[in-house]
């Protein structure tokens, strides 16, 4: 049984066990783009990816490891279109690169991910790392806004900032919807990151 178990594993490596598994996890993320983190299970992941459960657990650790994934795959589609809008016209400011990915951070995929966010806080033992990798996975792309000729110090410290701000504005849009509200804490954080970049 070991022995057939370490094959599986080993297949489950293989460039096309690595092709089916990428195919399966693009189905699932887009099924909870739609229907969300309530209610997940394994058999409804395998009724989003047509295949079986068992399917499932042949390429993922169980159904913690394929919601993860699959978070991790929808908050990166996110990141590519935030960065793909700071970035789409040359030379902007910090403050300007920052404040077109807002309406990326709150589109459609994004009830989904602050869903995660709050299970993360709901269990933590258990779902810890839809958290902690919310920020490995944004905090290179802020740096990368950054202006080149800062020291490293000066791009984390800058971009932590950005981080926390965007996030507590993302839950302030969640809980209240207080537009005015998160649209006065937008004019103090563009003013901190124009003076910060005039420095």
């Amino acid at each position: 049984m070991t022995e057939e178990r370490t094959g599986y594993r080993r297949s489950a490596k293989s460039p096309r066990g690595e092709a089916r598994r990428r195919e399966l996890l693009d189905k699932v993320a887009d099924e909870l783009g739609v229907n969300g983190l309530v209610d997940f299970s394994l058999r409804r992941a395998a009724r989003a990816a047509g295949t079986t459960h068992k399917v499932l657990l042949y390429h993922f650790d169980g159904p913690e490891d394929l919601l993860t994934q699959a978070v991790l795959q929808l908050r990166e589609r996110r990141i590519s279109r935030a960065l793909a809008a700071a970035t789409e016209q040359g030379d902007r400011s910090l403050a300007e690169r920052v404040h077109s990915m807002w309406p990326t951070l709150i589109g459609a995929e994004s009830w989904v991910l602050d869903q995660a966010i709050g299970l993360a806080m709901y269990d933590a033992g258990r779902y810890a790392d839809l958290a902690r990798s919310a920020s490995r996975q944004y905090l290179p792309t802020l740096l990368s806004l950054c202006p080149d000729e800062w020291d490293e110090q000066r791009k984390t410290e800058v971009a932590e900032l950005i981080l926390a701000t965007l996030r507590g504005f993302l839950i302030e849009w969640r809980t209240s919807g207080d537009a005015a509200g998160i649209e006065a804490g937008f004019a103090a954080l563009l003013r901190a990151l124009e003076r910060e970049e005039q420095a």
